[in-house]
């Protein structure tokens, strides 16, 4: 069940990726190491947090982006 939610993530990722362009590679880099260190800070799972920072992030340069084209 983990192993189907985090491939549709990263394909859904890999489209916005390729859509936007490179605000959203950035974001994703950015969140996915945002939420790593906020996850172990908490003593929670760093993969977890991870991607989610890092779907949090893409999506927030996409829409940087887009906005800014």
């Amino acid at each position: 069940m983990m192993r189907r939610i985090s491939t549709q993530m990263v394909a859904l990722s890999l489209c916005a990726v390729t859509a936007a362009g490179c605000g959203t590679l950035v974001g994703g880099a950015g969140g996915a190491a945002a939420g790593a260190g906020a996850a172990a800070a908490m003593d929670k799972d760093v993969g977890k947090g991870a991607l989610i920072g890092a779907g949090i992030g893409a999506a927030a340069g996409a829409i940087y982006d887009i906005t800014k084209k």
